[in-house]
């Protein structure tokens, strides 16, 4: 079994240039989320609209194409390969941004925000396994070094916004996507891309499907839509939301994203201290208290203080729940960690559109909406606790490995020669 893994990887790229060009391709995705954020309110006023069908059209559009896109492409890396999966992604992106620079209707613009979800959430599909395979003995804490580039990808997309300001167009904002979507796609053209995991280890397509039945995992798919609305519910909006308290709202959603980077940089000590699910635990904890800050906010400081808070524990969310997936359920591959993106995106679109509507009722007080998002993260304590409580009666948590199922086989297979 190992000889074939070998075979199957020794010419592919280096896993130095492919995990480049992964969180390359992940900037496009942030750029355009702390782009979207800047504009939202622009969006508004140019369509004449309400927040709220901003939030259907405009954003939730890119969250529910992410999800469809993420849940066929985790299915398809096997089949086309994960590079030709990047490489539609891009003419995706590009082909999104375009459509939503000249959009004359808020109905054009939802189909270019599903077309810029749909390149987004085949860029997820991609990379995740792709680091997962590369690095199968340290997949938390890659993923999360991966992701740092979700925040920071928001924090170049939200400065720009900011630096910008009112000097241009929302339309030149936005076509700044088209800088990075360019430059991966080039990146990927050139590189030579290994096989999944999965694959590498022999395991059948039938077994893939059969880890979708594990209650763990549903328990997992379940946390995740609450994770990633917790997240992405109120930081797509944050632009809008902390204005009256600090300022300059999207300075808010720079700083947010800014700690999270930094967080996910320093994610090995971390996950090592506390295993995937004590992080998750704390997590969800500490989220709740940033909520509740954030919706008293009165004042630059007391807005910054909160943000802060907020960030520390939204920070390992995403990339700690795409690793406890990999590791404890790594017969699944592209498929279980694509249907857990899919999850969080869908979570995320339904989120934006009652942001909108809360928005639009608290409008006096933006922050008083986040009150009502504290209640996600409040669910996920008792489950991740439980979860955690489990983990240490079984002497911890343990990560499954590929490896050793093949070579048990192998023995087995040995054994009855």
């Amino acid at each position: 079994m190992a000889t074939n893994v070998d075979r199957s990887t020794k010419s592919v790229s280096s896993p130095g240039a492919l995990f480049a060009a992964c969180c390359f391709a992940l900037v496009v995705s942030a750029v355009a989320f702390g782009i979207r954020s800047d504009i939202a309110g622009d969006l508004a006023k140019h369509f004449n609209t309400t927040k709220e069908a901003v939030g259907w059209f405009g954003m939730g559009g890119a969250f529910w194409g992410f999800a469809i896109s993420i849940f066929i492409g985790g299915q398809l890396c096997d089949w086309l390969g994960m590079k030709t999966l990047l490489l539609v992604a891009c003419v995706m992106q590009l082909a999104g941004v375009a459509l939503t620079v000249f959009a004359p209707s808020l109905a054009i613009l939802g189909v270019a925000t599903w077309s810029i979800g749909i390149g987004n959430g085949l860029v997820e599909a991609s990379i995740n396994p792709m680091v997962a395979s590369m690095f199968p003995n340290e997949k938390t804490r890659r993923l999360n070094l991966l992701h740092v580039w979700w925040p920071g990808g928001i924090v170049i997309g939200g400065l720009a916004g900011y630096f910008l300001g009112s000097h241009v167009s929302w339309q030149i904002k936005q076509s700044l996507v088209f800088i990075p979507a360019v430059i991966y796609g080039i990146l990927f053209i050139g590189l030579k891309v290994p096989p999944t995991e999965r694959v590498q280890s022999g395991v059948s397509t039938g077994a893939m499907y059969k880890e979708l039945l594990r209650p763990l995992f549903l328990v997992f798919l379940f946390c995740m839509l609450l994770t990633a609305a917790t997240e992405l519910g109120p930081g797509q909006w944050m632009g809008t939301i902390m204005t009256k308290a600090a300022g300059s709202g999207i300075l808010v959603l720079v700083w947010i994203s800014l700690i999270m980077a930094v967080a996910r940089l320093f994610a090995g000590p971390v996950v090592h201290k506390l295993s995937p699910t004590g992080i998750l635990l704390s997590c969800a904890a500490v989220s709740i208290v940033g909520l509740l800050l954030m919706s008293k906010a009165t004042s630059p400081t007391s807005a910054f203080v909160a943000a802060t808070v907020f960030a520390v524990g939204v920070c390992y969310f995403w990339p700690t729940m795409l690793g406890f997936t990999s590791e404890r359920f790594p017969a699944g591959g592209a498929l279980l960690m694509g249907l857990m993106g899919t999850a969080g995106m869908t979570a995320a679109g339904f989120a934006q559109p009652v942001m909108g509507s809360l928005l639009d009722k608290f409008k006096d007080n933006p922050a008083l909406s986040l009150q009502y998002a504290a209640f996600l993260p409040a669910v996920l304590v008792i489950i991740f606790g439980i979860v955690f409580l489990r983990d240490l009666s079984k002497g911890g948590y343990k990560a499954e490995r590929l490896s050793a199922r093949a070579e048990e086989a192998a023995a087995l297979a040995d054994g009855e020669a």
